[in-house]
């Protein structure tokens, strides 16, 4: 089979991240430029010092909170088609966080899409992903090797309940690694099937709780961390990562670490970094999701970025698909 050409070279890398020249635009560029189309608010994806932000209409308060409000931005809101130069634009459900998006690009009849980050997964506490068909998937692989596949959210949140609860039995402090934005608040929406207890919120973490109610999304009940007293033991606290084993985290006792995290599968990993407790949880495709993606969206040319690049395009090639490597600055995700 003859490598796919595309008709029209839609997307190039450049030293400011992925460009679209016939748009005069950029993709979640790596500086700042004239015009940023932002998939998603991590800050690998959104970052400060573009004139312009087009961005999906629920990540608005979000990135304004990352960015600044001062920022000039258009919003979009689902399958909401606009132009920029030969080039119809809309933005997609990525399913990956709240307000997360796939960019589609049509030109001169050939559609690309770029996916940014996703899952497949459940989650109510963001749009469901969309399969959007198209010619050429530009397509994420954090987790692209089958070693990664991931249970329900229910049975990991279920485990992060019981060990709670276990360290309540002993009189300690359950301190939870879960990065602020998308993770915590997943985990927040389904420990309310299990308990109704309040869970105590890092600051960092509180203020993107806050975003999430604010759009309506349901989550258990909380409390600032700044609350804490000496009395309270057997608490859940969730943090992000950086602040487990810091100053702060010193102040609530006796306790047990925990990591919510994709990287959980690989039992190495908590050794390593040295928490008590790994839950297996992630707001990225799994092997058999990225799979099923590019199967389903029928795209005759496959980009894998972000991650086990060359594993996952040799596989697909296997499978039969056209599908090579593109590098591109950041190569492996961190916020599994």
């Amino acid at each position: 089979m003859s490598p796919y050409q595309p008709r029209i070279p839609l997307i190039s890398v450049t030293p400011r991240g992925l460009y679209c020249p016939r748009g005069d635009f950029y993709i979640d560029p790596w500086e700042g430029v004239d015009t940023a189309l932002i998939t998603h608010a991590h800050s690998d994806h959104a970052r400060e010092g573009s004139q312009l932000y087009h961005i999906s209409e629920q990540s608005l308060g979000i990135i304004q909170r990352r960015l600044g409000a001062e920022g000039q931005y258009i919003t979009h809101s689902y399958s909401q088609s606009f132009t920029l130069g030969d080039v119809l634009i809309s933005f997609h459900p990525a399913g990956h966080i709240l307000g997360s998006a796939q960019i589609r690009m049509e030109c001169e009849g050939e559609v690309w899409v770029v996916s940014g980050d996703y899952k497949r997964d459940y989650d109510p506490t963001c749009a469901a992903f969309e399969v959007v068909p198209c010619d050429v998937f530009i397509t994420e692989s954090t987790f692209g090797l089958p070693i990664f596949v991931w249970k329900g959210i229910e049975e990991e949140t279920e485990a992060i309940y019981r060990w709670w609860k276990k360290n309540q039995e002993v009189g300690k402090n359950s301190m939870l690694a879960c990065y602020a934005l998308g993770k915590s608040q997943r985990v927040l929406h389904a420990l309310a099937a299990f308990t109704d207890q309040p869970v105590l919120l890092h600051g960092a973490t509180q203020v993107l709780v806050d975003l999430y109610r604010e759009q309506g999304v349901p989550l258990i009940a909380t409390q600032p961390a700044t609350d804490y007293g000496k009395d309270m033991t057997g608490q859940l606290i969730l943090a992000p990562p950086g602040a487990i084993g810091s100053t702060w985290s010193r102040k609530f006792g006796p306790y047990e670490t925990g990591f919510a995290s994709g990287w959980m599968r690989i039992r190495g990993n908590r050794r390593r970094k040295a928490y008590d407790q790994g839950f297996v949880i992630s707001d990225h495709a799994d092997w058999p999701a990225l799979l099923q993606t590019v199967r389903e969206c029928g795209a005759k040319k496959i980009y894998v970025t972000h991650g086990y690049t060359d594993d996952l395009s040799r596989f697909l090639c296997e499978l039969g698909h056209d599908a090579e490597p593109l590098e591109t600055l950041f190569a492996r995700e961190e916020d599994g």
